[in-house]
């Protein structure tokens, strides 16, 4: 599949509009379609993320709350979108998610880093997908 590049993000061709794909499959191949270059703050990595869920034409909450002391990074309909820089602790982000993921809004999880830890496949008993920038780069570190 061809994708055109405008501000660093990797358009899909196709819109998630009227798409036979699911919710999950949408945003995952939003993000992985993502060219984040490498940056020194997680605000920028947000503005791409948000960039690129919005180029494939999905619903996005930046910064939604999930309950008391809870807010994840983005909420696309039901599938949560954690966003972090370098390679994140696993214990506590692991934590994090089985947290967000207790919460009924949520029914599948995606971290999105430069680097990401070995995860299970489920957190809170909810699928969990990881998307690693530094593998859409081309290079794995």
């Amino acid at each position: 599949m061809k994708y055109s590049i405008a501000r660093g993000v990797a358009h899909p061709p196709v819109s998630c509009y009227n798409s036979p794909m699911t919710e999950t499959e949408c945003v995952l191949a939003a993000l992985c379609a993502l060219r984040a270059p490498r940056t020194t703050n997680e605000y920028d990595l947000h503005r791409l993320v948000a960039e690129a869920l919005d180029a494939a034409g999905l619903t996005v909450l930046h910064e939604a709350p999930l309950g008391p002391r809870r807010r994840i990074d983005f909420l696309c309909g039901s599938v949560g979108v954690e966003v972090k820089r370098g390679r994140p602790p696993f214990a506590r982000v692991l934590r994090q998610l089985q947290a967000y993921a207790a919460s009924p809004r949520v029914s599948s999880l995606v971290l999105v880093a430069e680097r990401v830890p070995r995860l299970p496949a489920h957190a809170g008993g909810k699928p969990l997908y990881t998307v690693s920038l530094s593998r859409l780069w081309g290079v794995a570190l």
